[in-house]
């Protein structure tokens, strides 16, 4: 039976996507493009199916979710499973993967990403190019890094963070890691030197949190 892979998501970053799967995967190997939302019939050369005709295709089918927003992420997850879907994973040729990885499902990992050693990394981790997880980090479940983000070691980050463009977090320590609470989200280009706590947003260098006094006190 033939394989069809379906990436989640007609947009930005399923372009982005796109390439990879055909690189991993083959680009005679049967991808197609998945999206609930008002969109055309192709993309890139490529069929656009709403998820009802995705899962009457022929063939055993296979999604990754290029999806960003970490809800929606899970969402489509846990409806693509529940219909015996299979996530698979998607990584880049020249990504750089270290020692003593641990990695859950549905993780995308594009080009230029770097994991160091010693890393734990939850389901359905999103790293944009150019980002790095150094060493004794621990990832939680959907979490997603924008490009070039610098998670230096022993950090930890919850469930659903968000890490922007270009963001800094500055290295933990083995016996009191920096820690990036759940639900938090860092902004582009923030420098993270003590720990975030759970849904807080934090901006600028030293980051400190998304406040109308504090974006005063900064410009």
């Amino acid at each position: 039976m033939n394989n069809v892979y379906g990436i989640y998501g007609a947009s930005g970053f399923g372009k982005e996507v796109l390439p990879l799967v055909k690189e991993q995967f083959g680009v005679e190997s049967k991808i197609v493009f998945v999206d609930d939302g008002n969109v055309p019939n192709k993309l890139l050369g490529c069929d656009i199916l709403n998820f009802e005709q995705f899962v009457n295709h022929n063939g055993k089918k296979r999604v990754t979710i290029a999806i960003a927003n970490s809800k929606i992420r899970e969402k489509l997850t846990v409806k693509c499973l529940e219909k015996g879907i299979e996530i698979f994973d998607v990584k880049a040729s020249n990504c750089v993967v270290l020692e003593d990885e641990k990695m859950g499902e549905g993780s995308i990992l594009c080009p230029f990403v770097t994991l160091t050693s010693d890393i734990t990394i939850g389901k359905s981790f999103q790293a944009n190019i150019y980002s790095y997880v150094a060493h004794d980090c621990v990832i939680g479940d959907y979490v997603t890094f924008a490009p070039a983000v610098k998670c230096n070691g022993n950090v930890h980050v919850g469930d659903h963070a968000y890490i922007g463009t270009g963001a800094i977090i500055h290295q933990g320590k083995p016996n009191r890691p920096l820690r990036i609470g759940k639900g938090a989200v860092v902004a582009a280009g923030a420098v993270v030197t003590k720990s975030v706590p759970d849904g807080m947003t934090v901006f600028g260098n030293p980051a400190i949190e998304f406040t109308k006094e504090n974006i005063k006190r900064r410009t």
